[in-house]
């Protein structure tokens, strides 16, 4: 019966609310925007990569290397359009 219950997913819904719950503490702290900021950035990058791992099983095929390396690319390709469009649109460089 043990192996019939999805501990890995539980434990990865129980680390979600713990992420959510911190990242809503931040709103009702009297923090600076920087470390709020900086709090928030760090707790929502944490939990896309526990919903890629934990709930889209990205960890769990035999072809993992060609998966994290899609991921790498798509992340590097997101954060080139974003500092991309800072660059031209807000810093006017």
């Amino acid at each position: 019966m043990k192996e019939l219950f999805p501990l890995k997913q539980v434990m990865g819904f129980v680390f979600s609310l713990v992420l959510t719950a911190v990242a809503l503490l931040v709103h009702f702290m009297d923090m600076s925007f920087a470390i709020g900021l900086t709090v928030l950035l760090i707790t929502a990058f944490m939990q896309a990569g526990l919903q890629l791992i934990v709930f889209m099983h990205a960890g769990e095929t035999g072809d993992k290397k060609t998966i994290y390396t899609n991921v790498f690319y798509g992340l590097l390709i997101a954060l080139m359009t974003i500092f991309g469009t800072l660059l031209i649109l807000v810093w006017d460089m």
